[in-house]
């Protein structure tokens, strides 16, 4: 076994708890729809996070060229796997009698962009320390756009901004694979 086929396994089991954590909790609010007040931009980030899990696992097969894995380097892709399930944990709302996914979403939203900045801005420093360099420029440009989006996020409240941000960031993110990653490499 090599060394990428031995790390990869815990990066799996986080980023399949991340999967794990969206699937159960709009599972359980499915069962209890009646009690729950939906949101739509909450449902479309679940299912951004799922796209975003997926194309997260897919791109990580291109780590299996890395020759030589340190802790530090392991370190930063692990934080970025950590990072993406917390943000399933904020996303999802606690099983509750009844459950208001709005005000969840909007009690959550400073920390919830706040982790998906870091995100961001692990996966350009991964670039960086595992190959000396920043990805495409169009990787750079989808990676600051949605940082963007995300800073906007945390200060503006207005519904009608976070729906059009919802949508604006599942858009990208279906560009970003179709232009990015559809081969695997």
């Amino acid at each position: 076994m090599d060394a990428f086929s031995y790390l990869s396994v815990l990066l799996s089991i986080i980023l399949g708890l991340a999967i794990t954590q969206l699937l159960q909790g709009f599972g359980q609010m499915l069962q209890g729809r009646e009690r729950v007040r939906w949101h739509w931009p909450s449902v479309l980030w679940m299912v951004s996070l799922l796209l975003i899990y997926v194309q997260s696992w897919w791109a990580m097969f291109g780590l299996r060229d890395v020759k030589v894995w340190t802790f530090g380097a392991f370190a930063v892709v692990l934080l970025q796997t950590i990072l993406e399930y917390l943000l399933a944990a904020l996303l999802m709302p606690p099983a509750a009698p009844e459950v208001d996914q709005r005000a969840h979403y909007f009690a959550q939203r400073r920390p919830f962009f706040a982790t998906l900045i870091l995100v961001l801005a692990v996966s350009l420093g991964k670039e960086v320390l595992l190959s000396g360099a920043l990805p495409l420029s169009l990787n750079v440009g989808f990676h600051f756009g949605w940082m963007a989006l995300s800073a906007l996020a945390m200060v503006i409240r207005r519904d009608w901004f976070h729906r059009l941000a919802a949508v604006v960031a599942f858009a990208g993110l279906v560009a970003y694979v179709v232009l990015l990653f559809t081969q695997l490499r």
